[in-house]
């Protein structure tokens, strides 16, 4: 599993939920992006859920900052919720956190 990416997809008209189960990392950080880009193409926000989320690397952390600017440039709206201690202190530590805090103090929004 140490390099595995398992997404869950639940989708409405506007809305989508994105649920991550393993590793975000150079090996699979494309799955990710390529799904979330395909929702930001229909879905006006697009939620991240990393409650399962083991482990995030550097590739992991540059697509997720990479996945913001799209949404933004697309005029929509890219939340993270439910990160675990590990992988908050990765988007603290890369200054990447101020990006998805919005979410609120827990980082919890899920609609």
């Amino acid at each position: 599993m140490a390099d595995q990416l398992t997404l869950e997809i639940e989708s409405t008209a506007d809305t989508a939920i994105v649920r991550c189960r393993g590793a975000l990392t150079l090996a699979t950080a494309a799955q990710l992006r390529h799904e979330v880009k395909r929702l930001l193409l229909q879905a006006r926000s697009v939620t991240v859920d990393f409650s399962d989320l083991a482990m995030i690397d550097s590739m992991g952390l540059g697509t997720m900052a990479g996945l913001y600017v799209s949404a933004r440039n697309a005029g929509r709206d890219l939340y993270v919720v439910n990160m675990g201690a590990r992988v908050r202190e990765m988007f603290s530590v890369t200054r990447l956190l101020s990006l998805f805090e919005p979410a609120g103090d827990a980082n919890v929004r899920i609609p």
